[in-house]
């Protein structure tokens, strides 16, 4: 019994940290127009 509690409860945050970030929304941000560079080493 004590399991099927715990379920519960876990499961219960869960949703209810969903719903708040699912209320809160996204933040508002942009993304960088330029792409992100790397280099490689040269081989010797």
């Amino acid at each position: 019994m004590r399991v099927l509690i715990a379920a519960a409860t876990g499961l219960a945050v869960a949703l209810a940290l969903v719903f708040t970030l699912t209320a809160i929304g996204t933040p508002a941000g942009t993304t960088s127009p330029k792409p992100l560079l790397t280099t490689i080493p040269e081989h010797p």
